[in-house]
C-alpha cells in the first residue's frame, strides 16, 4: 500500500495534475465569484437581483455631466464633489436635481439610495427635503422638492420641514395625537398628471403612506430603498446606523408603466439645507409568476393605484380643421332648410284642414 501523502505533497501533485487550460477556468470562476456583478438571491422564494449599471451611480461619478452622451444630467444648482453629489447646498432658494437619461423598462426593480441631509440650521428651522422619482418628465423644474407639479408617475419625498404643523401653530390651534405627523417625514405619491402636490398640508391629501425618519445631522450613512415587485410597492430605510432595513410604507396594487425616468431632487427656501446623494443602485428583480398573474400583471400606460380614485385626465378637443368646419356649416344649413320646408307644409296641411271644418 502507498504511503499516506503528507498535505504538501498532496498539494504539490494536484498542482501537477491541473493543466493550463483547467487553470484558466479556475480563475475565471474565482473572478466571477469575486467581481459580485453576478445574480445575487435576495429574500424568500426564487427572487434575483442583477445591478443595472445603465441606472446606477456611484463614485467616482463617471458618465455625469451636461451632454446628451452622459447617463445622468444635473440641473440648477446640483454639482458634482469627490465624495457626493450636491443637489442644493445650505443656502436659501437654490434648487437642484440628478436626472438618468435613460429611460427605464424593468418589470421588477429595486432602486437602493445613499444619501445625507445637514446643515446649520436648528430644530425646525432647516428645509425642504429632497424627493426620489419615477416619471415619465425629467429635467422638468418645478415646486415639488425641485421638480414640476402635476408630475406623471411615483415620487418618494424626505420632507425635513413641517408646513402644515407651522400653519396650525400660527392660527393656534392643535393636532390631535392621531393626525399629529413628525418631521423628517417620508411619503409617497403616485400621479397621473391630474393631482397637484398641496406644500402647505406636506402632501398629506395625496399621500399614499408615509413614516417618520430621522435622517438629518446624522453622522453615519442613511439609505432608502424604493422597490417594486408585481405591482407591490415598499419603502424601506435604514437609517439607525444599524445596516438594517426598516418597514416605511408597503401599499399593494400599484400600477406604474414601464419607460420612466428615475431622478432626484431638492430645493431650498427661507430655510436651507445641504442634500447630498452619495449613490443610486438600480436593481433588476426576477421574480416567477404563475399564468393568472401574468395576465392581470399586463403593461399600462398611466400611473393608478387599486382602490384608489384618481381624477381623470381630459384631453384638449383639438381645433377643427377648415374642410371639418365647413361641412359642419353646409349640414347646419341644409338641415335647417329642411325643417323650414316640413314646417310649412305641415302648416298648410294644418290651414287646409281649419277651412274644412267652417264649411
Amino acid at each position: 500500500m502507498a504511503a499516506a501523502l503528507e498535505p504538501s505533497g498532496w498539494w504539490q501533485l494536484c498542482r501537477r495534475r491541473l493543466s493550463a487550460r483547467d487553470g484558466s477556468r479556475m480563475l475565471l470562476l474565482l473572478l466571477l465569484l469575486g467581481s459580485g456583478q453576478g445574480p445575487r438571491q435576495v429574500g424568500a422564494g426564487q427572487t434575483f437581483e442583477y445591478l443595472k449599471r445603465e441606472h446606477s451611480l456611484s463614485k467616482p461619478y463617471q458618465g455625469v455631466g451636461t451632454s446628451s452622451s452622459s447617463l445622468w444630467n444635473l440641473m440648477g444648482n446640483a454639482m458634482v464633489m469627490t465624495q457626493y453629489i450636491r443637489l442644493t447646498p445650505d443656502m436659501q432658494s437654490k434648487q437642484g436635481a440628478l436626472w438618468n437619461r435613460v429611460p427605464c423598462f424593468l418589470r421588477d426593480w429595486e432602486l437602493q439610495v445613499h444619501f445625507r441631509i445637514h446643515g446649520q440650521g436648528k430644530k425646525n428651522l432647516h428645509g425642504d427635503g429632497l424627493a426620489i422619482w419615477y416619471t415619465k418628465d425629467r429635467m422638468q423644474p418645478g415646486p415639488v422638492f425641485g421638480n414640476m407639479d402635476k408630475f406623471v408617475g411615483l415620487g418618494v419625498f424626505v420632507d425635513t420641514y413641517p408646513n402644515e404643523e407651522k400653519q396650525q401653530e400660527a392660527q393656534k390651534r392643535r393636532y390631535s395625537p392621531g393626525v399629529q405627523r413628525v418631521f423628517p417625514y417620508i411619503s409617497a405619491m403616485v400621479n397621473n398628471g391630474s393631482l397637484s402636490y398641496d406644500h402647505e398640508r406636506d402632501g398629506r391629501p395625496t399621500e399614499l403612506g408615509g413614516c417618520t425618519a430621522i435622517v438629518r445631522n446624522l453622522h453615519y450613512d442613511t439609505f432608502l430603498v424604493i422597490r417594486y415587485v408585481k405591482r407591490h410597492l415598499t419603502i424601506m430605510m435604514d437609517i439607525d446606523g444599524k445596516h438594517e432595513w426598516r418597514d416605511c410604507i408597503e401599499v399593494p396594487g400599484v400600477r406604474l408603466p414601464r419607460g420612466y425616468y428615475f431622478g432626484t431632487s431638492s430645493i431650498t427656501g427661507d430655510l436651507s439645507d445641504n442634500h447630498d446623494v452619495i449613490s443610486l443602485k438600480l436593481f433588476e428583480l426576477t421574480v416567477e409568476r404563475t399564468p393568472e398573474e401574468e395576465k392581470l400583471h399586463r403593461d399600462v400606460f398611466l400611473p393608478s393605484v387599486d382602490n384608489m380614485k384618481l381624477p381623470e385626465m381630459t384631453a384638449p378637443l383639438p381645433p377643427l380643421s377648415g374642410l371639418a368646419l365647413f361641412l359642419i356649416v353646409f349640414f347646419s344649413l341644409v338641415f335647417s332648410v329642411f325643417a323650414i320646408v316640413i314646417g310649412l307644409i305641415l302648416y298648410n296641411k294644418w290651414q287646409d284642414q281649419s277651412r274644412k271644418r267652417f264649411y
